[in-house]
């Protein structure tokens, strides 16, 4: 499988003086991007096989270089001919250690306790190679330490980061071989991990599943020191049934208490939620007042990095489509560099016996780039005037120039009503984004 939009990121930062530092969830497809594609990209431009040095510090071979100064070392011996110029990448490079610093130890290699400060890690390795002028240097991992969304501020702000997601639908769509329906149904069920892509439809499940109970919870329970297993388990549970449904940390607590006959506090409720944000598995989408123009901070929508995975945490069973579309949607339009927060417009209207009332509407997407913007409705189908009339109503509100679209679950030919909202089949919309 081809990754053309990854592939374009690394070829714009060849050479910009920065480590490239890859992070995304789990089995996205990280390891391959680097040692596959984009090892074939630099033979292909000419880049002789030894100057592309690649380093996997899973090996049993290379275990030496866990250490982290025997891996710089390596590393400058490998690279030390100045007139030539060599790609580094270094896989796997939270096997590296982290050490106390030499110059306090009379030159013993002591492993570092969390409360020595005076350390060397592969951090510091990273920034040092970074530095030599006929080297530049790629790296990626598995762990919750280089898979969390803080690593950038490992490197204190002296990395490339590019950041995966499992496949897109187009990705999928292109790889498929599949009628653009038939696919749009098959991505809406199990999704674009990669390996689950390329896996017998009867493997497809139980992988996703086991990537939850072996993979996810290990590293969010590693990193975070998090004991309360089950809870966590239940909390993902919710979050996968409540997906695109505004929650609080109140209102998870209180659903949990209503499952678990037992009390969890909002701050507990906070720390899990993060923990998923912070290893990729779930985004958080921001309700933004259209009048007022501000982010409103009560309330705000979870949704699942591939649609497959929130399907495994619910055994596949019944899932629902107006969920799984808008948890596609949001995941394409974030692929596609735009910052998507959730629509809330609030209005006075006459009720039926003439009296005034407050009346809240939602708009399931902003999607904003590069300064021009748009909304978005999805729908399963429009034709009963009163259900598309109730999705058009916050469009007829806003008067203004802002383009609307209306999504429909169903094959269609993209159109405009009689309002000029545009009106479009959703697996249409997928595949014309950009």
């Amino acid at each position: 499988m081809e990754r053309p939009k990854y592939l374009e990121q690394l070829i714009r930062s060849q050479w910009n003086g920065f480590p490239k530092v890859i992070t995304g969830i789990r089995r996205c497809g990280k390891s391959y991007l680097l040692k596959e594609i984009f090892k074939s990209y630099l033979k292909e431009k000419g880049v002789p096989e030894t100057e592309i040095i690649i380093l996997e510090l899973d090996d049993a071979k290379n275990e030496a270089f866990r250490n982290p100064l025997a891996l710089n070392s390596h590393i400058m011996s490998l690279c030390k001919d100045k007139s030539r110029k060599y790609y580094v990448f270094i896989d796997e490079v939270q096997r590296v250690y982290t050490i106390v610093n030499t110059a306090l130890t009379g030159g013993k290699i002591v492993l570092a306790e969390e409360s020595d400060k005076e350390v060397v890690s592969f951090v510091d390795v990273i920034l040092g190679l970074s530095h030599e002028t006929n080297i530049d240097l790629y790296v990626t991992g598995s762990n919750s330490k280089l898979l969390s969304s803080d690593i950038i501020t490992e490197f204190r702000d002296k990395a490339t980061e590019i950041h995966m997601a499992p496949l897109s639908f187009k990705e999928f769509y292109i790889n498929s071989h599949m009628e653009k329906q038939e696919a749009l149904y098959e991505f809406m069920q199990h999704g674009g991990m990669p390996l689950a892509v390329l896996k017998d439809m009867d493997e497809k499940e139980s992988y996703l599943k086991e990537l939850f109970k072996t993979t996810y919870f290990k590293d969010i329970l590693e990193r975070k020191k998090i004991r309360k297993v089950e809870a966590l388990d239940e909390l993902c549970t919710i979050l996968s049934t409540c997906t695109g449904e505004l929650l609080n940390s109140e209102k998870i607590a209180n659903t949990f208490l209503s499952r678990r006959k037992e009390k969890i506090d909002k701050e507990t409720v906070h720390t899990y939620i993060n923990a998923f944000i912070d290893a990729f598995i779930i985004r958080e989408a921001k309700r933004y007042d259209v009048k007022g123009r501000g982010i409103i901070n009560s309330t705000r929508k979870y949704y699942f990095t591939d649609p497959g995975l929130r399907n495994a945490r619910l055994d596949f069973i019944y899932p629902d489509e107006g969920q799984i579309l808008e948890n596609i949607l949001y995941n394409e339009l974030i692929y596609n560099g735009y910052n998507v927060n959730v629509g809330s417009l609030d209005t006075v209207e006459k009720d039926k016996e003439g009296k005034s009332r407050r009346v809240s509407y939602e708009i399931d997407f902003i999607a904003t780039k590069n300064k021009q913007s748009m909304y978005l409705q999805i729908a399963e189908n429009i034709n009963r005037s009163s259900t598309k009339n109730r999705e058009i109503r916050p469009f007829i509100l806003l008067h203004d120039q802002i383009q609307k679209y209306l999504i429909i679950n169903r094959p269609i030919k993209p159109t405009k009503d009689e309002n000029g909202f545009d009106v479009v089949g959703v697996a249409d919309f997928l595949l014309n984004l950009n």
